[in-house]
């Protein structure tokens, strides 16, 4: 089982390591998902998510794409991305994945930072601060 700390770690890259560990069989528990980073200017993020979330079907709304405001499942949704969700060792790599706010008691002092994943002086904003601009009551 690999541990996975979120923290100043930047989204995409934290995602495409998570999707390759799991599709190799391994474990995956990502802590602190909140206080991943995505790069970029801020005001273009929101926009570019907020523009996710209208996105609607009038005729048939239950068929439409739907994204969640939790940091935890926000950043599940974003490795779900990177695996082949599709095929039968997609589902089974995505099963193995689990991601949480904050560090639960059973997880404390197992966190690993990967070190090419954390960010360097970029601009950008947290997972977090973007799911409370999109209404995230958390």
């Amino acid at each position: 089982m690999k541990v996975i700390n979120a923290e100043n770690t930047v989204l995409g890259r934290l995602a495409s390591e998570a999707a390759k560990l799991a599709m190799n069989g391994e474990e995956v528990v990502i802590i602190n998902a909140e206080k991943a980073v995505i790069t970029g200017n801020p005001d273009d993020i929101y926009e570019r998510y907020f523009q996710k979330f209208q996105i609607r079907d009038i005729a048939k709304p239950e068929k439409s794409p739907k994204m969640s405001r939790r940091p935890d499942l926000f950043v599940k949704r974003t490795i779900r991305g990177m695996i082949p969700r599709r095929r039968k060792n997609g589902k089974e790599a995505l099963s193995r994945i689990k991601a949480f706010i904050g560090t639960p008691k059973e997880y404390e002092g197992k966190g690993e930072v990967i070190e090419n994943i954390i960010k360097k002086n970029k601009k950008g904003m947290t997972v977090e601060e973007l799911c409370k601009k999109l209404g995230w009551k958390g």
